[in-house]
């Protein structure tokens, strides 16, 4: 049986905040793994991000234009480098 996550394993989002109720799988199901921002289709979204600390730099920054104060963002975002996508380097 699959996993079910709370957040993405990709970038940390709260799966239940996600509009589109996660991203896609190559066969068109729901990702329980991923949110539909940094997944769709079986692939990532944005392949260029390569590391945790691209991903919380990306995030951080979309944090803030959200309104949140930079501690918040950085609180928020610490705990990406121990998401699934992160921990096995082949995953990315």
């Amino acid at each position: 049986m699959e996993k079910i996550y709370k957040n993405c394993q990709s970038c940390g989002m709260p799966l239940k905040k996600d509009e589109n109720g996660g991203g896609t799988n190559l066969d068109g199901s729901k990702s329980t793994m991923y949110c539909s921002k940094c997944y769709e289709g079986g692939a990532f979204k944005n392949p260029t991000i390569d590391s945790a600390e691209e991903m919380q730099k990306l995030v951080k920054g979309k944090l803030k234009e959200m309104g949140f104060p930079g501690f918040i963002a950085g609180l928020f975002t610490r705990g990406i480098p121990k998401l699934e996508r992160w921990k096995n380097p082949v995953n990315h």
